[in-house]
């Protein structure tokens, strides 16, 4: 039986990059299998002055989908990415952003997964898809 977890122990368990962009787990929807997650990037996180990083951007998208799959179903340990593809609709400025995560579809090993990353306006910046890889975590005997 699948056992969300609620914001605070989502939030308890964050990677240590999130910290850098103050990155938290603000709403999630276990029914439709999503997770919004919302960040603070500074400039030192920038090129060409407030023009965050791709490799940053992805990592955002990653985090709101994984934390997705984290929210659904509470017997997932981790997650692998096996596939990710980023597209970059607009710059992403340093400031606010917001990230949703979505899962497509979800087996037992691999998770199909979707992502989103807003400005602060609102405005659309950037889009990914992915696919993952399932830990569980160990059953008790």
């Amino acid at each position: 039986m699948r056992n969300p977890r609620d914001l605070e122990r989502l939030n308890a368990n964050l990677p240590v990059f999130m910290k850098l962009f103050d990155g938290k787990v603000t709403e999630f929807d276990p029914r439709d299998g999503t997770a919004t997650l919302t960040f603070v990037v500074g400039k030192d996180f920038c090129h060409s002055g407030d023009i965050v990083q791709g490799g940053f951007v992805t990592a955002m998208l990653d985090a709101a989908m994984s934390h997705a799959v984290f929210a659904y179903d509470d017997t997932v340990g981790n997650l692998s990415s096996l596939e990710i593809s980023t597209r970059y609709l607009e710059a992403t400025r340093a400031g606010n952003l917001s990230a949703v995560g979505r899962i497509v579809r979800l087996s037992h090993k691999t998770a199909f997964l979707d992502g989103q990353l807003f400005s602060d306006a609102g405005d659309l910046l950037a889009t990914t898809q992915s696919v993952a890889k399932i830990y569980r975590k160990p059953t008790e005997a």
